[in-house]
């Protein structure tokens, strides 16, 4: 399955990104919530570990969430009870040990039925929509990585449209998962690229346009929709690109504006 593939390629990329991350960098606040780049990894590598448990089978999966569960409810943060159920590895042994666990979960959901469901802690997907999923968050958690060192990501490849495709197919859970309806129907997206023709979604609720990893960081919520040169034309479109989240879990809020940007937290 290419969204498998693609899901292998992106988490090649940022191994190769971290294995070049100096030393002291490593515990050094990022633009996320001022997690460091040990706290992205380390969550990373707990939310594949529960991908693995998903492809498993139901009862595995409810049996990792319970434990977490259990940890949290004894006053632990979400990252202190990550670091405690893995046993709080650290620097270049953390990033081996997610590397490992990646590569052990695409190999799994490769012996997967195309038409299986997948449970997850928001609605369970298909194996398709699933390894976009784990694509997307090492993609989207990535980008707090070149952030913090102050350097460009490589040029997006094709790969990118798998996000831009969970980014539009999330429209409609943006406002749910917030208790909303949707203000009206789906806006149009239409995202230019280096590869030909833009890739367009048609809607009838507005437009949004512009380049596509602007729309991508927008959905993801590593950009405040200011901080683009997106076109956002129609209520419902303006109103989704406000809170637009692509992710599972409970609602987010998106960075303010200004806050998310290659700033050099680092150097």
């Amino acid at each position: 399955m290419q969204q498998i593939d693609d899901f292998r390629d992106e988490v090649e990329e940022l191994h190769l990104l971290l294995a070049g991350m100096p030393g002291d960098a490593w515990t050094a606040p990022t633009g996320f919530k001022a997690w460091t780049a040990e706290e992205i990894v380390q969550h990373l590598h707990h939310s594949d570990l529960m991908a693995l448990a998903s492809a498993d089978g139901i009862d595995a999966f409810t049996a990792f969430r319970a434990d977490m569960q259990a940890r949290r409810a004894r006053g632990l943060s979400n990252v202190q009870a990550t670091r405690e159920r893995l046993g709080d590895p650290q620097g270049r042994a953390l990033l081996a040990l997610w590397h490992r666990t990646a590569g052990r979960l695409c190999d799994r959901l490769d012996s997967i039925p195309a038409d299986a469901r997948m449970p997850w802690a928001g609605p369970g997907m298909g194996l398709r929509m699933f390894a976009t999923a784990r694509q997307m968050e090492t993609w989207s958690h990535g980008q707090a990585i070149y952030d913090l060192l102050g350097i460009d990501r490589p040029p997006a490849s094709p790969r990118l449209r798998n996000i831009a495709e969970i980014g539009v197919r999330t429209y409609g859970w943006t406002f749910r998962n917030r208790g909303q309806e949707p203000p009206g129907p789906q806006p149009t997206v239409r995202l230019d690229t280096p590869f030909g023709a833009p890739w367009e979604w048609a809607g009838e609720g507005g437009l949004v346009c512009g380049d596509a990893v602007a729309f991508c960081q927008v959905a993801a919520q590593t950009r405040n929709i200011a901080d683009t040169a997106l076109v956002v034309e129609g209520e419902a479109a303006r109103a989704w690109m406000a809170l637009a989240q692509c992710f599972a879990g409970p609602p987010e809020t998106p960075p303010a504006a200004g806050a998310r940007g290659r700033k050099a937290f680092f150097f």
